[in-house]
């Protein structure tokens, strides 16, 4: 608990604090498998993207989590991954398992969180992609920049984060639902 002279650092920095390590490991063993040198290694990239923002696009359309997040709907980049996908000449099969159960308000929060984070990311991974010819608009759409650039794109995302009323129980859930996520990609990725 913040002290009177510590302000609460906000929902999205305690699930940054609760996700460090599960995040960096994730990032490490992603970079060293080169999956940015060529376009065979960004195709492995892109099927494991297709997987995650697969599982994840429901939330995007979900009503009440809308109701919280404005303009999260917008936010989807699920037809940009398929899209670069087409452009790669790669099918986009069909998901193996069936959709997982709709999360409670908190998990999907930290699903979310992942899910948007994973913007300021690709600001980096974007300009390793340029490198073997992909580009904004071809092969590489659902890493371009969005609107005012990732970093507003986050503030926004975190400062309507940061204000959605949730209560212990579902603070404890948001950070169980972004540790599930990075755990998620890790599977994907076959890197867990």
């Amino acid at each position: 608990m913040p002290s009177p002279t510590q302000p609460d650092p906000g929902r999205a920095q305690r699930l940054r604090e609760a996700t460090r390590d599960v995040h960096a490991a994730l990032d490490a063993a992603l970079m060293a498998r080169e999956s940015f040198a060529s376009r065979e290694g960004y195709a492995s990239f892109l099927a494991m993207q297709l997987g995650f923002h697969r599982t994840v696009a429901p939330l995007y359309g979900d009503a009440a989590l809308q109701a919280v997040l404005p303009g999260l709907a917008d936010r989807c980049r699920l037809p940009l991954v398929i899209q670069d996908m087409a452009d790669l000449g790669l099918d986009a099969p069909s998901p193996p398992l069936p959709a997982p159960p709709q999360p409670t308000l908190g998990a999907a929060l930290g699903w979310l969180y992942v899910a948007e984070g994973s913007n300021l990311g690709a600001a980096v991974l974007r300009k390793l992609v340029m490198r073997i010819g992909l580009s904004d608009t071809f092969g590489a759409r659902h890493l371009a920049p969005w609107g005012a650039g990732p970093a507003a794109h986050w503030r926004d995302f975190t400062d309507a984060l940061d204000t959605v009323p949730l209560d212990a129980g579902q603070e404890a859930e948001a950070i169980a639902g972004a540790r599930q996520a990075f755990a998620h990609v890790a599977r994907l990725a076959r890197i867990d």
